[in-house]
């Protein structure tokens, strides 16, 4: 064996080494940010601002600048909590929330039991069954309906939408998919949605024990650092991604791995990257809060930036990174198709990812309020693997991170590229 071959398979040992540590960091990350001590990045035990520290100390662990005194950024917010267990019984069988149920994140205070009556999903359509249908009392009943038939209500005329809501006691939705909100205010009838399979239509009491919590004014923060940049520090290539979740809900909580403590580890690892490897533009972080809200974060900081937003070359937003069996989707790559292609090509030339795909404009992520102020800005995220989303099962345990190290070159490459 020739000393030239032992450095060479010494030099792939120490890459194959460094990679597999990148990845250890990743998935250390991942549970670190879903962890009980962090309570789901919510708004209830303060998991927001739990999180919000972590990374700031991660970050003045890796070298981060400050564009002020601090990494923080903060805002104020409404928001509907359910930090007390909620209990739901059907008939004799207690369901499990997070499983067999959840609440309507707008849902209030309310306790007790109820009759069963169920929705006649016929009435929308034929006015015979409508007047027969209204006809009934309705005080202190549960109207239980599919989901798929929310928003036929609308048809439905003004004296029998208050008859509904005046006369039942609670609403019970049927769904496929149990999906998990967060609400930034509080609606007079609670609803409690339950998981099709686990709901027994020969019961015909359910009684139900919800305790809300409406904040007013609840204070999080944005978390914001940067690396200068080697000849173009006024030219700033900005990373973001929301390091908030659902949190705590009534004894489950939704703490997000794929959405979206995958973004935050990728930005943690971008920010290695470029201390390590010097840019030529500046390159900013910046972790939202109380994306899950409405982006309040990111729409708060476009209209109190640190820097002129003119001063962005580019903002590439994370959000949902951690499959890719499909490829990923950039949002607004319909919008700027010369950057689409160029990560087209770079995908190409490298043969990171199966496809890359474009979409227009959407309000989906927190890329959206940048780019109404007429900053380029791109969101993406991967396609394929798991489905969990907004649900007890996005867990960093089941994430598979299958393209993840691809996403990251292609990153590194468009951003070397401009």
């Amino acid at each position: 064996m020739t000393r030239k071959f032992v450095l060479l398979i010494g030099l792939l040992f120490f890459l194959q080494k460094s990679i597999a540590q990148d990845i250890t960091r990743v998935r250390k990350n991942l549970m670190t940010l879903c962890s009980p001590t962090f309570n789901g990045r919510g708004y209830v035990g303060k998991g927001d601002s739990i999180a919000a520290q972590w990374i700031a100390q991660e970050w003045g662990k890796i070298g981060l600048k400050t564009f002020q005194d601090s990494y923080f950024q903060s805002f104020t917010l409404s928001v509907n909590t359910f930090p007390q267990p909620i209990q739901v019984t059907l008939g004799k069988k207690q369901l499990k929330i997070g499983e067999d149920f959840i609440v309507s994140s707008n849902s209030p205070s309310v306790f007790g039991k109820a009759s069963i009556i169920y929705l006649d999903t016929l009435i929308f359509d034929n006015p015979e069954r409508r007047t027969k249908f209204f006809q009934q009392n309705f005080n202190k009943k549960a109207l239980v309906y599919p989901a798929k038939f929310a928003k036929q209500f609308s048809k439905l005329n003004s004296q029998e939408i208050q008859k509904i809501l005046k006369e039942t006691t609670i609403w019970v939705s049927l769904h496929d998919k149990l999906t998990a909100s967060i609400s930034t205010y509080q609606d007079e009838k609670a609803e409690i949605m339950v998981f099709r399979p686990s709901w027994d239509y020969k019961t015909k009491k359910i009684s139900y024990n919800i305790r809300a919590k409406f904040i007013e004014k609840y204070t999080s923060q944005n978390v914001i650092g940067y690396i200068q940049g080697t000849s173009k520090p006024d030219s700033m290539v900005v990373f973001t991604g929301h390091y908030d979740h659902l949190g705590n809900m009534g004894g489950a909580c939704f703490i997000g791995a794929n959405d979206n403590a995958s973004g935050i580890s990728m930005l943690m690892e971008l920010a290695h990257h470029y201390t390590q490897n010097p840019p030529t533009h500046s390159v900013v972080f910046i972790a939202f809060a109380a994306e899950e809200a409405g982006l309040i974060g990111s729409k708060f900081y476009t209209e109190n930036p640190i820097f002129d937003l003119k001063r962005i070359k580019v903002l590439i937003n994370l959000d949902l990174v951690g499959t890719g069996d499909e490829g990923i989707t950039i949002v607004n790559g319909g919008v700027f198709e010369k950057d689409f292609q160029k990560f087209v090509e770079l995908n190409d030339a490298k043969k990171l990812l199966p496809k890359v795909v474009k979409r227009g404009k959407a309000a989906n992520s927190d890329h959206y309020f940048f780019s109404e102020k007429g900053v380029k800005a791109f969101f993406i995220y991967t396609m394929g693997g798991i489905k969990a989303y907004h649900d007890i099962y996005d867990k960093p345990e089941t994430l598979p991170l299958t393209k993840y190290k691809e996403v990251f070159t292609l990153l590194t490459d468009y951003v070397k590229s401009l």
